[in-house]
């Protein structure tokens, strides 16, 4: 069976964590910033986790990370 092709965008938008969790970026904090408050904009700055329901199609879509 030949090796399973790795879907370049979503390798170059999520990550492994050590444990195995996939981590993420923000959304919303590219532009239109004026509207959004210092809080919420300091916030899109953190990473996060994967929801657990996304994960499977994630380890489909990046199968070798």
């Amino acid at each position: 069976m030949p090796k399973m092709k790795t879907n370049r965008g979503a390798a170059k938008r999520f990550s492994r964590t050590g444990s195995g969790k996939w981590k993420r970026n923000k959304a919303f904090a590219s532009h239109i910033l004026t509207k959004k408050s210092s809080k919420r904009k300091r916030g899109f700055r953190q990473s996060d986790l994967v929801a657990a329901a996304d994960a499977p199609a994630l380890d489909r879509l990046v199968p070798y990370k």
